[in-house]
Formats: C-alpha cells, sequence, structure tokens
C-alpha cells in the first residue's frame, strides 16, 4: 500500500478545554479541505487513512487528520464510541479550521470511517450548508440514523461487497437522507478494504466525490 506522499504539518488544535493533536497537508492551488473522522481505536496515524489522504492531496486536496480523544481519554474504552462526544469535537475542530489562517477560506468535506462516519453524518446535520460534501467508507451511518435527514451536504456511501451486515445498515440510512446522495458497493471487498486494490479504488471515489462537490 503505496501512495504520492506530500510532507505534513504537525498541528495542536486549541479547544475550549482541551488540545489535540493533527497531521495537516495542504498542497498548491487546493480545491478544499478534507477533516477525516476515523473509526473507535484508530488515530491520526491510521496507515489506511493516512493512505487514502495521500491520494486525495494528489487530486489537489488537502486534507487533516486529527485525534479526535487525547492520549488520556482514549485509555478509556467506552469513550471511543461516545458519538456525542467525537461529534462535539469534530464539529469544534471544523470551527476551528473556519478561522485558522491557512484554511479559513477554504471548503469542507469529511471522510468518516467506520463509527466515525457516524460522528461525520451527526456533524454535518448540525453545520448544514457550511459543509460541501461526506464520504463514509464502511461506515455505521446507522448511528446517526435521528440525524439523517437534518444532512444537506452530497453524501456518498462506499461499502464493500462482502460486508453484508454493514450494506444493509448503509442501505437503511441512505433511505433517510433527503440530500444528494450515492451509495457504491465495491465488489469483492471486506469491511476494511484490505484486498488488493480496493482501498485505492475508495480512495480515488471518494477524491472524485469531493472534487465534484467543491466545483459545483
Amino acid at each position: 500500500m503505496t501512495a504520492f506522499k506530500e510532507k505534513y504539518q504537525s498541528i495542536s488544535i486549541d479547544l475550549k478545554d482541551v488540545r489535540l493533536q493533527g497531521n495537516l497537508v495542504i498542497p498548491e492551488n487546493n480545491l478544499g479541505i478534507i477533516i477525516f473522522s476515523h473509526g473507535s481505536g484508530s488515530s491520526r496515524n491510521s496507515p489506511r487513512n493516512k493512505y487514502v489522504g495521500s491520494i486525495l492531496q494528489q487530486h489537489g486536496l488537502a486534507t487533516l487528520l486529527f485525534d479526535l480523544l487525547t492520549e488520556e481519554e482514549d485509555q478509556v474504552y467506552e469513550r471511543r464510541f461516545d458519538i456525542d462526544l467525537l461529534t462535539k469535537r469534530l464539529i469544534e475542530v471544523t470551527r476551528w479550521i473556519q478561522t485558522d489562517p491557512r484554511t479559513k477560506d477554504l471548503k469542507i468535506g469529511y471522510f468518516g470511517a467506520s463509527t466515525g462516519a457516524a460522528s461525520a453524518l451527526r456533524a454535518a446535520g448540525v453545520l448544514g450548508d457550511k459543509l460541501s460534501a461526506v464520504v463514509s467508507r464502511g461506515g455505521r451511518p446507522d448511528l446517526a440514523m435521528q440525524e439523517l435527514h437534518k444532512v444537506k451536504a452530497p453524501t456518498l456511501f462506499l461499502v464493500g461487497g462482502w460486508d453484508d451486515f454493514v450494506i444493509d445498515l448503509n442501505k437503511l440510512a441512505y433511505s433517510k437522507l433527503e440530500c444528494e446522495r450515492e451509495l457504491i458497493i465495491v465488489p469483492e471487498a471486506s469491511h476494511l478494504f484490505e484486498e488488493p486494490g480496493k482501498l485505492e479504488k475508495v480512495a480515488h471515489l471518494s477524491a472524485k466525490w469531493f472534487i465534484k462537490w467543491f466545483t459545483t
């Protein structure tokens, strides 16, 4: 799993009650920024998200991979599944992005993986028109079911063809969305898209989605 690598900036994101760590990449002449919301037990150093991020960067998209929890918070297993807390953090970081001089003028998209997709969709429901696009990779949008009707940003669900349980959950959630939307089932792929070429497929489909809605 190799891809183009853009040098990232290690940043500290100071929120009202916590400092979070992130990796920020801003290519020249970029179209907008993608904020990653990772799944439980993952971090800004997730190899899968870093790989997807590197391909998005190739397509002229800035990326922010950050830790939704501090190291201490992550030691409490239940915190990893506290969707309310993770959504709050994602919204606060998005507002930070909207004020930081490096990123304040950029269009914003979310890339949510697994349970991280739930916090991305909940945050999208709160932010409304301030968000330009959302991609869910092997996501659990069912954990945001009550907020899905509030999502205005065009939303893409990507699910592995062998991930039967999550396919059913995504189909149900898809029916609740009222925004522009698309559901793509990637053939012969499992939940983490670990099969050869499948994660690359996800990354390019994601880039195409973001570029479409950033330039519309």
